[in-house]
């Protein structure tokens, strides 16, 4: 007994020790003051907002493309021979003026050819003038003055004019006519042995060189002109409305330091299926002291035009192609827009009611609702109660 008696005081001492201990450390706890604690803060977003309002905006239309020359032509052998150049080289990019002699093809055969048909000419056309006098005397000067007029080394005089159908039949029955039209068949064909520039250009392609023997019809060269040259820029439909023909058009280097003027000569009456652009061809006046190239790329800068009841605004506020952040209650929800027209830098669009604010930047990682406050909007004043508006600040 009294050894279980002993037991059970060492557990009650224990027990007791224990409770002590907890409620000691209970008071003492209970005398420590509470740390101050901050109240917990809403997180907000500054955003950068506008007031919509819509105006009348008038926006120039810029685009790039290439330059082109307004003629392009394949040169092409009339006669057969062998290609006799002039002082222009027949080389890939050689220069030449409107009215040059290119090249020729030899001509030497042709031209002794149409020497003998000319003194057979003068020695039928010699035969017939005894007979005219005497039948048909009225007009022995006129055929008189022609025999005379014609030299081998030049080409033939007019015909002379006569009323008589049996002058007529009789110049028929003898061949003259028929001599005569032939002679300046082959007059024409000789002058196809020379090849003259049929504008200022320079030769874009050769494939064929001095010396070589050519048959008629084949390609000797591909020419281009260089004076005058034209822009083709495909624009958006909605653009190319605005173009007119005639329209003064500002053409800019890539570097954007050097200018050309340009007139709107043609507008395609078609849409590129694959790019849905309409095509405009501007031309412009090439010179010396700013020299373009065939095959340039350019941009081009039309006049502008006005699109009523609308705004513009950075192209990187809007998302999901066509829609925006709206500020409303100090929260932001997502709000669809209309978009007019897409600028370089910017857009143009509609289709929100005026007076909302819109969010004026990027937001990455926001959701709706989140809560915001805009940048430069003062707080409400405690008398007042008034605040600024956002976009009314002064920088």
């Amino acid at each position: 007994m009294k050894q279980i008696d002993r037991r059970i005081v060492i557990v009650a001492a224990f027990i007791f020790i224990v409770g002590m201990a907890f409620g000691l450390m209970k008071f003492l706890i209970a005398q420590k003051e509470e740390p101050f604690r901050r109240p917990a803060m809403v997180a907000k977003r500054f955003v950068k907002a506008d007031e919509i309002k819509y105006k009348t905006i008038i926006s120039p239309v810029s685009a790039p493309g290439r330059l082109t020359s307004i003629s392009e032509i394949d040169v092409i052998a009339e006669a057969s021979g062998k290609i006799i150049t002039s002082n222009i080289s027949l080389k890939k990019g050689a220069n030449f003026f409107k009215g040059d002699v290119l090249f020729t093809i030899y001509p030497d055969e042709a031209i002794l050819a149409l020497k003998s048909k000319k003194s057979q000419f003068l020695n039928s056309l010699a035969n017939l003038l005894p007979d005219i006098k005497i039948d048909y005397p009225e007009y022995e000067n006129q055929f008189r003055e022609f025999f005379s007029s014609i030299n081998v080394n030049k080409k033939l005089p007019k015909f002379p004019e006569y009323e008589s159908e049996k002058l007529g039949i009789f110049l028929a029955s003898r061949n003259v006519l028929s001599d005569y039209y032939g002679i300046l068949k082959d007059e024409l064909q000789l002058s196809r042995h020379t090849i003259i520039a049929p504008f200022n250009g320079t030769y874009s392609d050769v494939y064929l060189e001095a010396g070589a023997y050519i048959n008629m019809g084949g390609r000797v060269a591909h020419a281009i002109q260089t004076d005058i040259l034209e822009l083709e820029v495909p624009l958006e439909k909605f653009d190319a409305e605005w173009v007119k023909i005639g329209d003064k058009v500002q053409i800019l280097s890539d570097t954007q330091n050097t200018k050309w003027q340009g007139e709107v000569v043609r507008k395609s009456q078609f849409v590129d299926p694959n790019t849905q652009s309409q095509e405009i061809f501007i031309r412009i006046i090439n010179n010396n002291k700013k020299p373009l190239l065939v095959g340039e790329y350019l941009k081009a800068t039309f006049p502008g035009h006005p699109i009523q009841g609308v705004m513009e605004v950075p192209r990187n506020v809007v998302f999901n192609t066509n829609e925006v952040f709206i500020v409303s209650n100090g929260k932001i929800h997502k709000e669809t827009i209309n978009i007019i027209k897409v600028n370089e830098k910017s857009l143009i669009f509609n289709g929100i009611d005026e007076g909302k604010v819109i969010v004026m930047q990027p937001l990455i990682n926001v959701l709706e609702g989140t809560l915001v406050e805009i940048q430069g909007e003062a707080k409400p004043d405690k008398k007042t109660g008034e605040g600024k508006k956002p976009g009314k600040e002064k920088n």
